[in-house]
């Protein structure tokens, strides 16, 4: 049997503002797209949307700088304003160099000014942090789609990042419900009944990639893209958390190799 799956990019999906109740937007879109939600539906949700309906848009000039902001300010070339607000999102600074903040933020991710970004946010002085608990986001709208749909989903909230070594950015996962992260292969047997020892597949961020396709990061307005027919390679989980995802720092293969 061949095997495909299918992804939708909901059209017409309108602005999202504070207090906006995502789950219900998701559903009325998907309605007047005619797409009817299905059980083991994937629903890849931008981030953005999540900072919008959860009032994480902040105004810069609202923002005082600390000694510390205004310090690394000068030496990363951007506004102590802004350095304050990535400070604010921080547990460390990894990285500070000429027009280069890399940090492990209050979530644990690690990237770029914490994430913090103003693409698709209106007001030149405007700009989106990230959700305080991308995972609890993540299953509120899962359990609200299911309220209002009757069906079984998994909600992945995803976020653009660069990669070590690679140039260009591409659609992670920052925050999961209903799904598994991983596809584990240790154990199993190739083509040739070799026996694999290392091949844990990082699934959620696959189809958030896959899902990024259809979204765009311009003007497309495309931020929920649902896909269907993943239960090959999707294992839909109620305990995981995106968590799963992030490496200790004994693991990083990348310290010191710079």
């Amino acid at each position: 049997m061949l095997q495909s799956f299918t992804a939708f990019g909901l059209e017409g999906f309108p602005m999202v503002h504070e207090g906006d109740d995502l789950a219900r937007i998701i559903v009325d879109t998907a309605e007047k797209n005619g797409l009817e939600i299905q059980n083991r539906d994937v629903i890849v949700v931008a981030q953005k949307i999540f900072s919008k309906a959860e009032r994480r848009i902040v105004n810069v000039r609202e923002v005082e700088p600390s000694r510390r902001a205004n310090s690394l300010a000068r030496k990363v070339k951007k506004s102590g304003r802004f350095v304050e607000l990535v400070l604010r999102e921080t547990k460390r600074v990894l990285k500070a160099s000429r027009e280069t903040l890399i940090v492990e933020d209050i979530r644990g991710l690690i990237c770029i000014n914490a994430g913090i970004d103003k693409s698709n946010v209106e007001g030149s002085d405007n700009f989106a942090l990230l959700p305080l608990n991308p995972d609890k986001s993540a299953e509120e709208c899962r359990s609200e789609i299911k309220r209002l749909t009757g069906k079984d989903v998994a909600v992945i909230m995803c976020d653009t990042y660069s990669r070590p070594f690679r140039r260009g950015q591409v659609n992670y996962a920052i925050g999961i419900a209903g799904i598994n992260p991983f596809r584990d292969y240790k154990g199993k047997p190739d083509l040739f009944g070799q026996i694999l020892k290392v091949k844990n597949i990082a699934v959620v961020d696959e189809v958030v990639a896959a899902a990024e396709l259809l979204m765009g990061q311009g003007n497309e307005a495309r931020p929920v893209v649902v896909l269907r027919g993943l239960e090959e390679s999707a294992i839909f989980s109620e305990k995981n958390r995106v968590e799963e995802l992030y490496i200790s720092r004994r693991e990083d293969l990348f310290r010191n190799t710079m």
